[in-house]
Parts: C-alpha cells; structure tokens; sequence
C-alpha cells in the first residue's frame, strides 16, 4: 500500500510484548529476502498521544516524551523497501498503549498483526530489570515499583528521567484481555496472530515459519536462531550513568575524559580489555527470583490468565503453572 508517490506504508506490525522474544524475532524477519523490517526496531509512532484531544489527524504531529514526528517523516523509515518486499516494525507499545490499534487501523486497515504474551509474573520482572538497564526506573524493588502503581496513576512519585510514565505502571501492562480485545476490535482474525512467548522459546524455528506463513512470504528460508535483549541485572546505577555519560560526551568533562582515553588507546585495546571490563562492573547476571512475590502476582493475575486463555482457546493456567492458585480479584 502507498501513502502518496513513492511512499510506502507498512504491511504489518510486531506489537509486542516487551521481553517476549520481540527482538528477536525482528532479527530474524529483517534478514529474511522478502521483508523489509525498518531501524530503528520500535518507531512507536502509532503509540505517541497527540497534543490536541481534538485532532486525531494521523497526518498532525504527534509527541511521546521529549520526541516528535510527521507522519511522513516515520514513512520514510521504510523507503529502502524493494519492490515486492513486505515492510513491517516491531514496537512493542503498540500492544499496551489503548490508542494505538486504532490509529493502525485508520491508516493501514488490512495490515497483519503478531502479537506475543508472556507469562504476567515473569514478564514483570524481565520489563523491571529492563527499565533499570534502561535508566528509566529507578527503585530496585520490584514489590515497591508495583506498590508505587496507583501513585504512578496520579503523577505521583514518577522518576525524573521517565519518557513515558505510563510505562513505569506495571501491573496496567498485564491487561491481556483489553489488550487482545482491543486488537480484536480493529482487525479481523484473519489479521491477527497471537503468539505464546513459552511456544517461541521451546520452538524457535517452528514459531518464526507459522509468522512467515502468516505473512504469506517464502516459509522454507533458512533461519538462524537468535536471542537477543537478554534479561540481566545493574550492580550499580551511579557506575552506569557515569559510563552513559561517558559514552555521550554529555558534559564538558566527560567529552575531556573520552578524547583522552580515545587518545591513549587504539580501538582494538578497548574492544578487547575496557568495553568488557565496564559491561562485567556494571551489569551482572540477574538477581535471584523472588518466589515469594512471583507467587503473590500469580494467584493476582489468575484470573486474567484464565480469561485470555478462554479466548485465545488454550489452556494457559496449566502451561504457565497457575493451576495450584486459588483465583484472587485485586
């Protein structure tokens, strides 16, 4: 489909979930000869909220954090795609922001949706250590961070450098029901392929061929199995934002610093001894599970697992453990 000359509009979207095998998957349909996957992974454009309640023009600008784009200008993300190339992107706000569907909709009404869901726990806890890399989450604690919700919900205790705030509410990123149902609502079934992150991790290979064969593109390429974004903890904030600035030349005296270390060392020195002496002081593997709590949002989440499941038609409490929890309203 086109959106003015030579402009091409995408044929179908990743939705996510964040930390379900997204990135990955991107990594793979990207290296496939008949589709074009745009950079960066995640436009998010669809995501952002419009500053004027009143406008819903696709065409005006549209703002998330500190950022904004046209509508032609995230177009241009997909004018490297070949004649007969499936373009296609992967951002996985697309799923949990309540707008996004439609704005997809408006502008692209037969495009194919993939969506992934994980297992609620689990999935928090990955997106948690995730915000934490990121430097978007402050607090440590997962049980606080999600105890912190509903302050979160009144622009309350919002950390400072967060670009979105409602993502740093996490238990509202586990609506998997309104989240399918709003999909469900703009796009047919025949438009929609719902993923299980488990299937994607046991089965790499056989996941990536039931995407291709939705996307009616050549499904016997050969794949390589990825694993990518991998889940890993930060041992100390203040080191990582120091090497963040560090890295950017934020200030006066780190771009002094940087000059100086690029001046004293070759490029190869700091690939093979700084590059991964600062990773190993940094981050660390992720820090043991809290059962305790996994248990806690498990017997939470039943019920929202037993729903989608009805939905989905699989039985997703016995293939995400939930059979042991008596269900629990929160």
């Amino acid at each position: 489909m086109a959106s003015g000359s030579n402009t091409r509009v995408p044929d179908f979207f990743v939705v996510g979930h964040a930390k379900s095998g997204t990135t990955a998957l991107y990594e793979i349909l990207r290296r496939h000869p008949e589709i074009f996957m745009c950079e960066p992974k995640e436009p998010w454009f669809f995501a952002r909220e419009n500053p004027n309640p009143q406008t819903s023009s696709l065409r005006s600008i549209a703002f998330t954090g500190r950022k904004s784009e046209t509508l032609q200008e995230y177009l241009s993300l997909f004018a490297g795609a070949a004649p007969g190339q499936r373009t296609g992107e992967a951002s996985t706000s697309y799923l949990w922001a309540p707008g996004a569907p439609a704005r997809i909709a408006s502008l692209r009404p037969d495009a194919r949706i993939v969506a992934v869901f994980r297992e609620p726990a689990s999935f928090l806890r990955s997106l948690h250590l995730q915000h934490l890399a990121t430097h978007h989450e402050p607090e440590k604690s997962l049980r606080r961070v999600i105890e912190l919700d509903a302050e979160r919900r009144e622009d309350r205790h919002i950390p400072r450098q967060a670009y979105w705030p409602q993502a740093l509410i996490y238990t509202d990123r586990v609506r998997y029901v309104e989240q399918l149902r709003r999909l469900r609502e703009h796009f047919p079934p025949e438009q929609l392929l719902v993923l299980i992150y488990d299937d994607f991790r046991a089965d790499n290979e056989a996941t990536v061929r039931q995407v291709l064969r939705f996307l009616e593109v050549q499904e016997t390429h050969p794949i390589q199995v990825r694993e990518a974004n991998p889940t890993v903890g930060v041992r100390s904030v203040r080191l990582d934002d120091f090497r963040r600035s560090l890295r950017q030349g934020s200030t006066p005296a780190t771009r002094a610093l940087r000059g100086l270390g690029k001046a004293l060392t070759t490029k190869r020195l700091r690939e093979a001894t700084y590059y991964p002496l600062i990773r190993g002081s940094v981050y660390s593997p992720p820090p043991p599970v809290d059962a305790e709590l996994m248990d806690e949002l498990r017997l939470r989440f039943k019920p929202e697992v037993q729903e989608l499941g009805e939905l989905l038609g699989r039985d997703l409490v016995a293939l995400w453990g939930y059979d042991s929890f008596a269900s629990s309203r929160s």
